[in-house]
């Protein structure tokens, strides 16, 4: 019986090529020819599909290859073993050494598919991204919660304000590491957001 022609290439592989292309440039602004390109192996436009199906069903995939790896390093905003200021501060050194890092693009892929353009008919397919941002958020605000809940900052603290604050420097990280700051320059800035939660407690504590 015959068999298919096995792929030549290490589909595992070509995910995060493709990942990285679209960490760097964005949904929109990334095309087929530049996926096959970093996919390589002359990987033709009926075996990619073949592979995965759409343009579109190769980013879901990678956004979940993002989330399952470089995405974690939010994930000490739900470690109730940390105290919530550690967990916050964890948290937010802990992506801003992996945005620095040198064996991928610049910045965090989900805070940057926020900038990046796309069209009315393409914003479902961010949802993942949205819903990722949604989810950091969330925890950012449980850890102020539970800092407010265990006395750790007063019972007056603007929840929402904080989190917005925090939520906005995390973000703002991406935009950071594009320009060229240094990952000393962030991490001094991390220290100097902390210290908000500081006055906070000392203040009304």
């Amino acid at each position: 019986m015959r068999t298919g022609r096995p792929r030549q290439f290490d589909r595992n592989l070509a995910v995060q090529q493709a990942m990285h292309l679209f960490w760097q440039n964005g949904y929109e602004s990334t095309s087929l020819a530049q996926l096959k390109a970093a996919i390589g192996q002359g990987i033709t436009a009926p075996s990619f599909y073949a592979a995965f199906g759409s343009k579109e069903a190769l980013f879901r995939e990678t956004v979940s290859c993002y989330m399952n790896s470089h995405g974690r390093v939010t994930e000490p905003l739900w470690d109730e073993s940390l105290s919530p200021r550690e967990a916050i501060q964890r948290a937010m050194r802990q992506s801003a050494r992996m945005q620095c890092e040198q064996t991928h693009p610049p910045g965090c892929m989900v805070a940057l598919g926020v900038m990046s353009a796309c069209s009315a008919e393409n914003q479902q397919v961010m949802k993942p991204l949205e819903d990722s941002r949604h989810r950091t958020r969330q925890g950012l605000k449980a850890c102020l919660k539970r800092a407010m809940d265990d006395g750790e900052l007063s019972s007056s603290t603007d929840i929402a304000g904080l989190t917005a604050l925090f939520d906005s420097f995390l973000l703002g990280i991406s935009t950071l590491v594009r320009d060229g700051v240094t990952l000393d320059d962030i991490e001094a800035g991390i220290t100097q957001v902390m210290k908000l939660w500081d006055v906070n407690k000392h203040t009304y504590g």
